[in-house]
This record gives C-alpha cells, sequence and structure tokens, in this order.
C-alpha cells in the first residue's frame, strides 16, 4: 500500500510538472537509474541494508531524471513528446548498463533478476521504517507544492504574470517524484504503469483539485497495487505455479492503459497542441 501510493503521487507530480499525459517514473528513464544505481552499489560497494538500497536509488533515480530533461531540452527548448522519447532512449541505455555491470557476478545476479521484476513479497519492517519517513516527506512535500502546480499548468507566461516562479516549483516537484519514486524502487523493484494509470483513474472519477488529487493518487496508487498483488498471486495459485510478481500484472494492466491514453489524447486537440 506504501509502495503504491508514492508511486500514485509520483505520477501525478511527473505529468504535471512536464505537462505530459504519458509520463510515468518508468516511461521517463527514473526507475532505470535507481536500478542502475543500485546494481552498481551491490555489485561494487555491497550494499545490503534498505537504507543504503534507498540511498543508492534516489542518487540514481535524481541523476536519471537530470540527464533526461537534459536530452529533451536539447535545442533550447522542452516539450513532452521529447522529453517522454528522451526518457525511453535513457531507460533503454541504463537498463542496458545494468545488465552489463550485474552479468560478471553470480551471487548478485540471483538476487538482481527477481528484484528486478518488481516485487512488494520482500517486505520487512526495516524497509517500512526507512521507507515512511521519505514518503511522509515526500507527501507533505506535494501538498504544499500543489497551489502552484495549478498555477503552472496555465502556462509559463501566465504563471510568471501571477507571480509564480516555474523553475522553482518544477525543481521542488520533481524532486519530491523523485524521491517517492527511487525510494520505492529501492525495496521494492522498478515497477512500471502504476504511475500513469492512476492520475488518469482519479481524473475520470473526480476532477479535484490538486491538492485533494495527490491524496487521491495516494489512496488509488495503494489500491490498484494491492490489487495487483492478490490478482497475480490468484494467478499463481490458478496455475499451480509460484506467484505472479506484482511487477508483471501492473504491465500487463498498465500497456492496454497506455495505449488508451495515447489514442484518447491523439483525438483531442488542446493535448495534441501541446504535446
Amino acid at each position: 500500500a506504501l509502495a503504491g501510493a508514492a508511486l500514485g503521487i509520483s505520477g501525478l507530480l511527473m505529468q504535471q510538472i512536464t505537462r505530459n499525459p504519458i509520463a510515468d517514473p518508468s516511461i521517463l528513464g527514473v526507475n532505470s537509474g535507481a536500478a542502475l544505481a543500485v546494481v552498481v552499489g551491490i555489485v561494487y560497494a555491497g550494499i545490503t541494508t534498505a537504507v543504503q538500497y534507498m540511498g543508492c536509488a534516489i542518487f540514481g533515480a535524481a541523476l536519471a531524471a537530470i540527464l533526461v530533461y537534459g536530452v529533451g531540452s536539447a535545442g533550447g527548448s522542452s516539450s513532452p513528446l521529447k522529453l517522454a522519447l528522451a526518457g525511453t532512449a535513457v531507460s533503454m541505455a541504463l537498463s542496458s548498463l545494468s545488465s552489463i555491470v550485474i552479468m560478471p557476478s553470480g551471487n548478485a545476479m540471483n538476487a538482481f533478476r527477481f528484484w528486478q521484476v518488481g516485487s512488494v513479497g520482500g517486505a520487512s519492517w526495516e524497509g517500512i521504517a526507512a521507507f515512511v519517513p521519505l514518503l511522509a516527506c515526500g507527501l507533505a512535500a506535494s501538498i504544499a507544492v500543489a497551489p502552484s502546480l495549478e498555477v503552472l499548468a496555465l502556462g509559463d507566461e501566465a504563471a510568471v504574470a501571477l507571480g509564480a516562479r516555474p523553475g522553482p516549483i518544477r525543481a521542488a516537484s520533481a524532486l519530491a517524484g523523485v524521491v517517492l519514486c527511487g525510494a520505492v524502487t529501492a525495496i521494492a523493484g522498478p515497477i512500471a504503469f502504476v504511475g500513469l494509470m492512476v492520475p488518469h483513474l482519479v481524473r475520470l472519477v473526480w476532477q479535484a483539485s490538486m491538492r485533494a488529487s495527490v491524496l487521491l493518487c495516494a489512496a488509488g496508487g495503494a489500491l490498484v497495487l494491492l490489487l495487483s498483488d492478490v490478482a497475480g498471486r490468484l494467478a499463481g495459485i490458478a496455475m499451480g505455479a509460484s506467484d505472479l510478481e506484482v511487477g508483471v500484472v501492473t504491465a500487463l494492466l498498465g500497456a492496454p492503459a497506455f495505449i488508451c491514453v495515447i489514442i484518447a489524447n491523439a483525438r483531442s486537440p488542446k493535448l495534441v497542441s501541446e504535446a
């Protein structure tokens, strides 16, 4: 539930600051950056504790976010489409680097193989104790910047005219999203598509203010991840095999949702012009 809440909030923040309806920690390469940092920590630094995992993951997620924004802003301007393309390219490159780093180490490979799929089955009180303060900070920061994000949605020029500062607002929002996503990746692996699906589901149910949307995305993310985990366990029982990891289930649900979002936004002149 905690991991789902963090992913739901992170996805909402990334969609708002990039004005991109398909923004998601996995699509923008943040998950892959966190995963690579954890892999490097496992192989070269011998990290073992939840706190060490989270420190590496947040550092890697932040570097990946900066890299994606830098690539997407090449030429002096960025757009939702450029950021999505840059995120996809960076994500593939970082995933390849993770495989290169982990391959020579057999013991680390076994540990990483199950973690990479994305699973909440390895939860421990140590991991939860380390994660809860980061979730609380990320939630508080998200609620604090929510009114500014509503102003930012009007466009940078209008936001400046109303007294807002787009740069610091985006930086604070991105930092909150990176911390939430990195912490989840550290304890549960790179779980994809939850951050993409949940904000759209919330908008379908209730067109709320940004502050209310943050809380609704937290609750929606928790519910989606819990239901996905239960579905994976029931599917494993039905097939007479081991449980399907939650990362596999969210990918199966998220891929059709991703396609539906693209089709829906292709029919919307407003969103197409923004992209």
